[in-house]
């Protein structure tokens, strides 16, 4: 069986909390577009492998997991660092249209 991963966008949250914390402690959170579920996995890539893209700091190279919930895979690209409430409403009015998966 030949299976594509969906892909779905990530956030990984920074801020005051996270100065004196780990970054790989940081966790990457998205939402399942086969079953709606939210789901979260430890980031993997060092905030310095992020870029200033589009407006935001992402990863475009994007991580791969399998939803806990309904066991499919997933590809999470982007990853968008968000650092602060401003940046989460920008980021949600952006990326409304687009946080549902789509096909790869």
């Amino acid at each position: 069986m030949n299976r594509q991963a969906i892909e779905t966008v990530g956030v990984r949250f920074t801020g005051r909390a996270a100065l004196d914390r780990d970054p790989q402690e940081d966790r990457v959170e998205f939402t399942c577009p086969h079953c709606g579920h939210r789901g979260t996995k430890g980031a993997r890539r060092a905030r310095t492998r992020y870029h200033f893209t589009d407006g935001f700091v992402q990863d475009l190279q994007g991580e791969l997991t399998t939803c806990r919930n309904c066991r499919n895979s997933l590809r999470v690209v982007p990853v968008v660092m968000l650092h602060d409430e401003n940046e989460k409403r920008r980021f949600q009015a952006v990326f409304s249209g687009e946080l549902t998966g789509v096909n790869n």
